[in-house]
């Protein structure tokens, strides 16, 4: 009822002699605390008026109220011992209190012994019309923010493990913002193969009249900078200051690449030979990929060649402070097991974080020693170890003690992330790998990627950025999750800048249930609960 409304049935209750009891209150979720309240608030009178607060005046924290005040006033009508609902525009009852001038106004128990001046502006505003105020019993007590926590937790187990993350002051908004503006400037290392990504959009397939062969009908092609390229247009896009080593042939393919990644700020240093560059061709129908054909060539480097990457990638990293190297081995035969083994230990006495990824059934994760941050997907590990019914605790424990390696963060898909670091001492004598590593499960931020590809790359580049920046292994598995997502949503290799990891920090902490209206039909509106992103 709108307040004109209700002057004139209060005027009409006054005049038949029946008694008028007013409640108020937000009821977000009416629970039953809130029956047994209204029930005792009818008892004490003829009429019950239930005043709510309105939406724009709710704040009781962020994501409140879960329901708006049209379906909270609805469910309060719907009870049959409810006569009338108001919903005011005022933080406080005083001016429906002041309009209707109820006989009793009921509080909860809690408020006898408040003395909030509001409570006692209202207090005066029923007494001094000639009301009562009543107290109701408070023998059943629930909060509904309680509620709600609690329906998250159970509704959303990931949101509730996010949120359960973000209550570590590392992982405080304040604190990652700080992180992601300390990469500015950070002089970052890449060593690997570049890879073109070729995108080929094709109309709608069909079956060839000759035999059932799908046909394609290619309409458009997009290329994109793959492999090592990608990581360095990620660091310079984040801030960060590369340096691409790598081997390039001289033709207009290549010449066209060294170009754009100049003209993004990537410095290349690239050794010279005579493979074509890589290619890898994605045949798509819409944003769902149906055919990959790789067109790649082993890259061969002789001695020499060998020996200039080498100085080229040391040269690179002693001229001047150097913050961080990356290094990618996509298993085309630029990053040899020989010539890592090579390379690492000089890059070592000369970076202060060392960073690795794979990819590829040819490429070496074992030969990557003493680095300070190892990043494969489960499945990489496994096929490395060749262990594939181990936990993947013990399987990490297995590559940091063979490799020397410091901390590994391992993505499973869908399920997330876990950054693994050595625990400072073990927590008991036995070599079991729980007692020497802690694990941090970080859930993927994004549900559904339109395009995995390059969400890896865009990953060990932020998470490398976080270390290099001073940052914990649990700081940079949070950046790099939230890079791999943004990478996730794009289709084809795109740059993730420091402005997308930081509106995606926002959206992770500001998640939060929320009612999706989406299903609304008038008076048939139906609530439901998800996870606001």
């Amino acid at each position: 009822m709108t307040l004109d409304a209700l002057r004139g049935v209060r005027e009409q209750a006054r005049a038949q002699g029946l008694r008028v009891v007013q409640c108020h209150g937000c009821f977000d979720i009416v629970h039953p605390g809130h029956i047994r309240h209204l029930r005792f608030a009818k008892a004490q009178g003829d009429i019950l008026l239930v005043s709510l607060t309105g939406d724009g005046q709710i704040t009781k924290g962020d994501g409140r109220p879960l329901i708006p005040q049209e379906l909270r006033a609805d469910n309060l009508a719907a009870l049959d011992f409810v006569d009338w609902v108001h919903v005011t525009d005022e933080p406080t009852a005083l001016g429906v209190l002041g309009a209707v001038q109820p006989d009793v106004y009921i509080k909860g128990r809690e408020y006898e012994s408040n003395h909030d001046a509001r409570f006692m502006a209202e207090r005066d505003a029923v007494e001094n019309a000639g009301g009562r105020v009543v107290f109701s019993s408070g023998d059943v007590v629930f909060s509904s923010t309680a509620l709600i926590e609690a329906v998250e937790r159970s509704v959303d187990p990931t949101h509730g493990r996010l949120r359960t993350l973000m209550e570590d002051p590392e992982l405080s908004a304040p604190r990652l913002d700080d992180q992601i503006g300390s990469f500015r400037g950070k002089r970052v290392i890449v060593i690997g193969e570049p890879i073109v990504d070729t995108y080929v959009f094709c109309d709608k397939p069909d079956v060839a009249g000759e035999s059932p062969v799908l046909t394609l009908r290619p309409m458009e092609r997009r290329q994109y900078e793959g492999g090592a390229a990608i990581a360095a247009r990620h660091l310079a896009a984040m801030g960060a200051s590369p340096i691409f080593v790598t081997a390039m042939p001289d033709d207009s393919v290549a010449d066209a690449i060294r170009r754009k990644l100049v003209a993004e700020g990537v410095e290349v240093r690239a050794v010279r030979t005579q493979t074509a560059l890589p290619e890898k061709q994605r045949y798509l129908v819409g944003a769902q990929k149906v055919t990959k054909i790789d067109l790649v060539d082993p890259i061969v480097l002789d001695a020499a060649a060998q020996d200039e990457l080498v100085r080229t990638a040391v040269g690179a990293a002693g001229e001047i402070h150097t913050d961080a190297a990356i290094v990618l081995d996509f298993g085309l035969g630029l990053l040899s097991p020989a010539v890592l083994r090579r390379l690492v230990p000089r890059l070592r006495d000369r970076v202060a974080i060392l960073a690795g990824d794979v990819s590829g059934r040819r490429s070496s994760l074992a030969s990557m020693k003493g680095f300070d941050l190892v990043c494969p997907t489960e499945s990489e590990l496994r096929d490395a170890s060749r262990n594939h019914q181990d936990g993947l605790g013990a399987l990490v424990w297995q590559l940091l003690n063979q490799t020397g390696t410091a901390a590994a963060i391992v993505t499973m898909g869908a399920e997330g992330l876990v950054g693994f670091t050595r625990l400072p001492e073990p927590v008991d004598k036995d070599d079991r790998w729980t007692t020497r590593l802690r694990g941090e499960h970080v859930p993927a931020l994004g549900s559904h990627p339109v395009d995995p590809l390059g969400c890896g790359d865009a990953m060990i580049t932020a998470a490398t950025l976080t270390l290099a920046a001073g940052g914990s292994v649990l700081a940079a598995s949070v950046l790099g999750a939230a890079a791999a997502c943004v990478e996730g949503r794009r289709l084809g290799n795109v740059p993730v800048s420091a402005a997308d990891l930081r509106k995606e920090i926002a959206r992770v902490h500001g998640a939060k249930l929320a009612f999706d209206g989406a299903n609304d039909s008038g008076a048939a509106a139906r609530a439901e609960l998800r996870t606001a992103s």
